[in-house]
């Protein structure tokens, strides 16, 4: 009875970080758009939902291999994002925070739209990255594909990391974030780094998305829950904070997993929202993040 005791709250575990990966690397996305721009991308989920009917089209329907496929699957949402920003967030001279929300919750609309006019209603998925059937550990069986997840963003938060610490373009990004005036004295065109975040943030969405296909059915509308579970893992994180968004991303997706097994599955679609409200309620800042900054 132990063991099966064992077995159950590993696989709730594993599944809860798997979720909260995707979650994490969602809500980073988000970050790098708002850390430049101050704009809340509430399209977000969507960068999310065509990488991954990108890669399903190039690898199924082009017969691109799958390496090929997930790369220009990247590319292509960044370039996205790239557009987004052109003609739908530059144009706009000193807009309102209001005016900045609705513009981007039309935007993953129209993207929506987009994605139905190509691949309809129906569902789809795609192959695992590896040829294991399963993994086993202390009792439980999980796809080697959660490895994948996991570890992808294991990866990408060093990259990140690295990127922002110890490059002179990352540095530059840092300083468009803190003041973009002050940047844009010293020499730095702000325009660009502008761009760059949006084409990082549509790739970052564009990752989570490839890595979820394989565990989980992609239809045309599935960047909208997936954009307010990654929100609310920014805002529990702290929102700007890039530890914060993994923090969040993984305690969001824990905390799922954890009342949708031992309480009741009907928790696993409401807790983004309980989580937002109460964490804007209780500590607005979030987890990773001090009241003063």
């Amino acid at each position: 009875m132990e063991s099966t005791h064992l077995s159950q709250a590993v696989q709730f575990i594993f599944a809860g970080l798997t979720s909260g990966s995707i979650y994490a690397l969602v809500a980073l996305g988000f970050n790098m758009i708002y850390n430049v721009t101050l704009v809340v991308n509430l399209a977000q989920g969507e960068f999310l939902m065509l990488g991954a009917m990108t890669m399903i089209s190039l690898y199924s329907g082009f017969k691109l291999p799958l390496p090929v496929a997930l790369v220009l699957s990247t590319l292509i949402v960044g370039c996205v994002g790239i557009l987004f920003d052109r003609f739908a967030i530059r144009p706009l001279k000193k807009p309102s925070i209001m005016l900045l929300i609705l513009l981007t919750l039309g935007g993953s609309t129209f993207l929506k739209g987009v994605a139905l006019l190509i691949w309809g209603k129906d569902p789809y998925t795609a192959p695992t990255f590896t040829k294991l059937k399963s993994i086993s550990f202390l009792g439980a069986s999980f796809s080697p594909q959660m490895l994948w997840i996991i570890g992808t963003l294991v990866v990408v938060s060093f990259v990140l990391w690295f990127f922002f610490e110890r490059t002179l373009l990352g540095k530059a990004m840092r300083a468009c974030a803190e003041n973009p005036r002050a940047a844009s004295l010293m020499g730095v065109n702000v325009k660009t780094f502008v761009m760059i975040s949006f084409f990082l943030g549509g790739a970052l969405g564009a990752v989570g998305g490839m890595l979820m296909a394989p565990v989980s059915f992609m239809v045309y509308d599935e960047g909208t829950m997936m954009g307010l579970k990654g929100f609310a893992s920014a805002v529990l994180g702290g929102i700007g904070s890039y530890p914060g968004a993994v923090v969040g991303g993984l305690v969001l997706g824990l905390l799922e997993s954890l009342s949708t097994g031992y309480v009741s599955s009907i928790f696993k679609d409401i807790l983004a929202f309980v989580v937002l409200l109460l964490i804007l309620v209780i500590k607005p800042t979030g987890l990773m993040k001090r009241s003063d900054e």
